[in-house]
């Protein structure tokens, strides 16, 4: 739909005081007001004749669905996104008490643009013209659910337990639970795609792509955790934590970010982001679209694993992991046990066990799934 990153539009001069959608006979009007950034519209106004859906998605941030386009956009932020696609705006979009004003660049050429056989915009009549009706209610797609299995090839991870002798490395067993875990939610009617299936190093900053390109609807990487050797007896640590994108706020979150954000050193082309300004707005607008989201994932995986992990829940927590920077969908980590710890590295090494994990991973995972539709649906009523 959209073939570049960059579209760049100029804003229509459109002087009246309101503007129109029509579909045949069926007309909906929207006053035109003024904002600090220029002259906007509320979208939802243009309801019934648009077939529009404006979804408040957390703080300062919201979902416009139009036909089958979802648009994010961000209060003050001069952007728009369509999928991993982002489109300068004339103005910037303006959140208030009552909703959001969108600038009128997004009713006179945004829209049409996008939709081009079912939308027309007449900038004489400063009306949007519905052109096709709007299709009948699909059934529900396929979810699609990406598994990442930490580490591999010549990243090794973490080698345990402390002291053990039958030593497991971190990558053999990420990759035996994502493998089991992608069995199972396949058997669930998921479509499953995997960063790896074997034992070969895809960079950190190639994971999220892998799964952008892939259409997923959530993101699930699994770890093994390590205790610091600083520890009084690093050797006792156990139990499970799941992690979200964001900000680390602890000693102990900032120690796994470290820990796990260390494989980029096996990398030979790493690709980060931009440092400049404008990539940082993008970067900025994909994650905060999806953080709420997957705070609840965590949530419903750290109470999954509770069901059937034998070490204690260390619970949800955030850290600014490479590997979840660039999958713009509800994305966590899950730190499935401490494989310095002997007993605990010898549970995550069972065949059995692993498949306990991924059952317990994938019931939370289908869990969240439809409380999440569910709680779409209710949007769009």
């Amino acid at each position: 739909m959209i073939t570049t990153i960059f579209i760049w539009l100029q804003a229509a001069v459109i002087p009246a005081s309101v503007i129109s959608a029509r579909a045949g006979t069926v007309e909906s009007v929207a006053p035109v007001v003024e904002t600090t950034t220029g002259r906007a519209v509320r979208l939802d106004r243009l309801s019934p004749a648009l077939p529009i859906v404006v979804r408040d998605d957390g703080p300062g941030r919201f979902v416009v669905a139009v036909f089958d386009v979802a648009i994010a956009l961000s209060d003050q932020v001069p952007y728009a996104r369509i999928g991993t696609s982002v489109i300068p705006l004339g103005g910037s979009p303006v959140a208030d008490r009552n909703g959001l004003l969108v600038p009128l660049q997004v009713v006179s050429e945004l829209l049409p643009r996008l939709l081009p056989s079912r939308l027309a915009f007449d900038p004489v009549r400063n009306e949007l013209r519905v052109t096709a009706p709007a299709p009948a209610p699909r059934s529900r797609t396929r979810r699609r659910v990406v598994v990442d299995a930490g580490h591999g090839g010549p990243d090794n991870g973490m080698t345990g337990p402390i002291g053990g002798r039958n030593k497991i490395r971190e990558k053999d067993i990420t990759l035996a639970v994502s493998l089991e875990l992608a069995r199972s939610l396949r058997r669930r009617g998921v479509e499953v795609t995997m960063t790896r299936t074997r034992d070969t190093l895809i960079g950190l900053y190639d994971r999220g792509p892998i799964a952008n390109e892939a259409g997923g609807d959530l993101f699930l990487s699994i770890h093994v955790n390590a205790a610091n050797m600083r520890w009084r007896r690093p050797g006792d640590a156990r139990g499970f934590e799941t992690y979200f994108l964001a900000e680390a706020k602890t000693e102990d979150e900032r120690r796994v970010e470290r820990m796990e954000n260390e494989a980029i050193r096996f990398e030979t082309a790493a690709q980060a982001p931009k440092d400049d300004p404008l990539s940082f707005i993008i970067h900025d607008m994909a994650q905060n679209e999806h953080l709420r989201e997957s705070q609840e994932l965590a949530a419903a995986i750290q109470d999954g694993l509770g069901k059937v992990h034998p070490g204690p829940s260390r619970g949800v927590k955030q850290a600014g992991f490479v590997v979840l920077t660039t999958a713009f969908m509800p994305a966590v980590l899950v730190e499935i046990g401490f494989g310095t710890n002997v007993a605990e590295a010898r549970y995550l090494a069972s065949t059995s066990r692993q498949r306990e994990i991924a059952e317990a991973i994938a019931d939370a995972t289908m869990q969240y799934l439809e409380r999440y539709e569910r709680r779409l649906g209710s949007a769009g009523r």
